[in-house]
């Protein structure tokens, strides 16, 4: 089934049942308000929320409405745990390789994670609201999950029993606060602003023989003002799949559920391509980029994101249908909107060319 939370004017919003193509939609009051609820007390209400959905997609719903991804919060608008990994080893390996450094041997075998704040996530097509374009804005195209009840010691098997729901993510960076943070010695804070999540977050029956091994096995599809940058493939390159990412965080504590795990920015390996290394799938964010054109040319050509950029990130099923509808949010100052969008001179350079993406320029992995 599919689950979207609708704005109605309260910090929590009010659950919906979407139908499968994403056209439909009927309010879930009958059996929970929130989508918190839900995850409460999964066993119970995720059949009734079953049948309801199976109602829908067969036409039987009575108070069924056309489903507006522009009225939705985030799947779940606030929750009791963001914690973000960096599964994707490439991505590391790239970083480390444009600052010339080692990736080590720890990496390969604990996962790279930090805890985000969760207390104000943003709705699919919200505006990422930055107070400066020299902060560095970047967008990661990502994948995440939401749990239940998780216990401490579970292992990566037990863990992935704990999955409910899956969506999409756009963790935003500022780039340019980043090294300073990490400097500190603690992690990052002011430079993980507000992360957004796609209109819909399915259960694992949806994302059907693409679910193999805690990982989804689909590409996840970038467009930077209106240019496709990245179809990365998702599964295969996912170094840490989702079970072991959620028991690294039950090493030490028990996970409750309503809690977001998310995969780090997807992220493929080059080619080489008479005789230089080409990223023929693209990126799923500029930092990557940039290390990419480090890497091959000794410095970086592509600028961050200006105010009135705007970021797409989407994902097709095995049908070839929006499986979780798309993220497409645009980046905004704090002064507002301007009444014409200013035109940025720098645009992304090559469509689905040049390499995937993740995390921090010069000093960070995640």
């Amino acid at each position: 089934m599919k689950l979207a939370t609708l704005k109605d004017g309260s910090r929590d919003g009010q659950l919906v049942v979407v139908s499968r193509d994403l056209t439909l939609a009927h309010y879930a009051t009958g059996i929970a308000h929130r989508l918190q609820q839900v995850l409460d007390d999964w066993g119970f209400m995720s059949p009734q929320l079953q049948d309801l959905y199976d109602a829908l997609n067969h036409g039987r719903a009575r108070h069924a409405f056309p489903f507006d991804p522009a009225q939705c919060m985030a799947p779940l608008p606030r929750a009791y745990q963001w914690a973000d990994g960096s599964a994707y080893l490439n991505h590391v390996e790239l970083v480390r390789q444009a600052r010339n450094a080692e990736v080590p041997e720890s990496f390969y075998t604990d996962p790279l994670m930090y805890q985000g704040g969760s207390d104000d996530f943003l709705g699919p097509v919200d505006d990422v609201v930055v107070p400066s374009e020299a902060m560095g804005i970047d967008f990661e195209a990502e994948i995440a999950v939401i749990t239940g009840d998780v216990k401490m010691g579970a292992t990566p098997d037990q863990a992935l029993d704990g999955i409910r729901l899956v969506m999409l993510a756009n963790d935003v960076s500022l780039r340019n606060l980043i090294p300073a943070e990490l400097a500190k010695g603690f992690g990052f804070f002011q430079s993980k602003p507000a992360t957004a999540f796609s209109p819909v977050a399915v259960t694992l029956d949806e994302i059907g023989a693409a679910w193999q091994d805690g990982r989804v096995h689909l590409a996840l599809q970038s467009s930077w003002n209106g240019r496709k940058v990245g179809l990365c493939d998702a599964g295969p390159e996912m170094t840490f799949h989702f079970g072991q990412l959620i028991a690294h965080i039950a090493k030490t504590r028990n996970v409750r559920a309503g809690s977001i795990v998310g995969s780090g920015t997807v992220s493929n390996k080059g080619v080489e391509k008479n005789g230089r290394m080409e990223w023929p799938k693209g990126y799923s964010c500029i930092a990557e980029k940039r290390c990419i054109e480090t890497i091959q040319d000794g410095a970086p050509a592509t600028d961050f994101m200006k105010f009135g950029d705007t970021i797409r990130i989407e994902m097709k099923g095995l049908d070839g249908r929006s499986l979780f509808g798309a993220i497409d949010q645009e980046i905004v100052s704090t002064a507002g909107r301007p009444v014409e969008a200013p035109v940025s001179l720098t645009r992304p350079q090559l469509e689905i060319d040049t390499g995937p993406d993740n995390a921090a320029e010069p000093a960070a992995e995640g």
